[in-house]
């Protein structure tokens, strides 16, 4: 992020693998990295789907013997961590291949973490505190969305404090990413939807950030351009390879954007229903992301009217303002067209949210998200916000 000096700092993967059969190279990148023994951290629907079966069989053709961990819920918890570290122990693995959506991939990067550093995770918590070292670590998304196999970031519950911990480290970047759109092709619609509204927040929030810097502004740019072009397309017809790829390749970028920028207000807020409610967090940023970018433009008009380019739209003649304008609305007909619900569909009703909404708005501002956003909220915007969502 930013040096001691005021220099900025750009980190990626060592190796980046994408397009349709690049899961088929994932057993030399892993045995490039000394790697004899895999833990396999993965979904019990991906067994089914033959994705496990799939990454398996490569890596044993490549001389590397694998252990597969399924134990994990759709929200990663500290006790699926620990879980799977003695499963890694018992074992004897000497390497972590994480394979899913962000809540594999995010359980992978603490199970890498803690196979070479103490617990309590809680110990990390927060942004630069893992010493040096981790087991080697690759990371197979099976979602156009998180962008986890390249970001510095890994989300779980704590649950003894029943916490949300964001934990934010160099540590965590994967060794190797592999972004294979076939392994995509059977995800659902609603899945397909908030994957791709959460890689259109990341773009987004990381284009308009604060601590957005001049590697990561195109990548966002490019990422939003791939994402409004492709992802109406890959939600109504999920065969569609093409469609498919953009969409891998489109969270990717913003993945790669957002993790040497930060995101901003959309994900603040989207933590604390994830604690309150168990609302997942990429459905969370896709219900907030429409109503943030409208509290949020007076504040960024020029870079709101580059996003509604990047968007496709129409803007030649108009003032930064009614661009500004356009972005919104195009962001808000695409999460229509895709069918994002709000916040009472989603089981948030009125009279609880009441109860516990002050509590949220804080803890969203407590975790320093919001800050990054070109408008900075009062808690009680950040309420009105969670009303608005309903």
């Amino acid at each position: 992020m930013t040096s001691a000096n005021g220099g900025r700092e750009f980190r990626l993967p060592g190796l980046i693998l994408t397009g349709p059969g690049c899961l088929g190279q994932v057993g030399s990148a892993t045995t490039e990295l000394g790697v004899s023994h895999a833990l396999v951290v993965t979904a019990t629907p991906l067994r089914e789907s033959g994705a496990v079966d799939e990454a398996t069989s490569v890596l044993n053709s490549a001389g590397v013997a694998t252990t597969v961990f399924d134990k994990i819920n759709a929200e990663p918890t500290t006790d699926d961590v620990e879980a799977a570290v003695t499963a890694y122990e018992e074992a004897g693995a000497d390497g972590i291949v994480g394979l899913g959506g962000g809540s594999a991939l995010d359980t992978a990067k603490a199970v890498a973490v803690r196979a070479k550093h103490p617990g309590p995770l809680s110990l990390y918590q927060g942004q630069d505190q893992i010493p040096p070292g981790r087991a080697p670590l690759v990371a197979i998304p099976t979602t156009a969305g998180t962008g986890s196999e390249v970001t510095r970031f890994t989300i779980l519950t704590d649950r003894e404090r029943d916490v949300k911990m964001l934990i934010g480290s160099a540590t965590v970047i994967p060794d190797v990413a592999v972004a294979d759109p076939n392994l995509t092709l059977t995800a659902p619609p609603p899945v397909t939807a908030s994957a791709g509204i959460d890689a259109l927040t990341h773009a987004i929030e990381s284009y308009i950030s604060r601590r957005s810097q001049p590697l990561s502004r195109p990548l966002a740019l490019s990422a939003i351009s791939m994402i409004g072009a492709n992802l109406r397309q890959a939600w109504s017809n999920g065969q569609d390879l093409d469609a498919r790829r953009a969409m891998m390749d489109g969270a990717l970028v913003a993945g790669m954007s957002f993790t040497n920028a930060s995101v901003a207000l959309v994900h603040g807020m989207a933590r604390p229903l994830g604690a309150y409610f168990g609302v997942p967090h990429g459905l969370s940023n896709a219900v907030l992301l429409p109503h943030v970018m409208e509290y949020s433009a007076s504040e960024a008009t020029e870079s709101y009217a580059e996003i509604a380019r990047a968007l496709g739209e129409d803007v030649s003649g108009l003032s930064p303002a009614a661009a500004a304008d356009r972005a919104i609305a195009a962001v808000q007909s695409l999460c229509e067209d895709v069918e994002v619900p709000g916040l009472t569909a989603l089981g948030v009703g009125r009279e609880r949210l009441m109860t516990v909404v002050e509590a949220m708005a804080n803890d969203a501002l407590d975790s320093g998200s919001p800050a990054n956003n070109p408008r900075v909220p009062e808690a009680s915007e950040i309420v009105a916000l969670y009303e608005k969502a309903l």
